[in-house]
């Protein structure tokens, strides 16, 4: 419980720390009800925080399920494909250079030794995205609500392990 964000971005890094232990989330609806207070939140001041913060906890959980944990086809398509969409991209741009200063038009083989690689990282980036969204915990792969409250130090009886 002590690594979970305090103030603003609890909500955010509670999700993030559940999704680590591959625990299943149930939105309840409830009706907010809001008394006297003033909000002390200011978008400016905690906004960059919020961008470090969800920066860290995406490439940590990328870490955490792909190459901590567990090593897939998922695991060699991202870094796979962004190395060549980056590789299609430079090349482009340094023979697109060239023929600019050149006045010359660039010719097939060219256009396509840039344009090949930016395709192939692209359909990887892809795959890997669909396997990323397919593996999210569903109701029945999701942990018990005790397993899930035992790794955040919760002391939580084996009483609830019917929930």
């Amino acid at each position: 419980m002590e690594r979970i964000s305090r103030r603003y971005f609890f909500e955010t890094d509670m999700l993030f720390r559940l999704n680590i232990l591959k625990a299943t989330v149930l939105d309840v609806p409830m009706a907010a009800q809001y008394g006297d207070e003033v909000s002390n939140l200011k978008i400016g001041k905690v906004a960059p925080e919020f961008l470090r913060k969800h920066l860290v906890n995406f490439c940590k959980r990328l870490f955490y399920s792909y190459y901590l944990r567990d090593m897939s086809l998922a695991s060699l398509e991202l870094p796979l494909g962004v190395l060549l969409v980056l590789g299609g991209t430079i090349i482009g741009g340094i023979h697109w250079l060239h023929s600019l200063q050149a006045g010359v038009y660039a010719s097939a083989g060219t256009v396509m030794l840039a344009g090949l690689p930016i395709i192939l990282g692209t359909q990887f980036i892809l795959a890997f995205l669909s396997y990323d969204i397919l593996s999210e915990p569903g109701k029945r792969t999701g942990l018990p609500l005790w397993r899930v409250l035992d790794a955040c130090g919760v002391n939580a009886s084996r009483k609830m392990s019917n929930v």
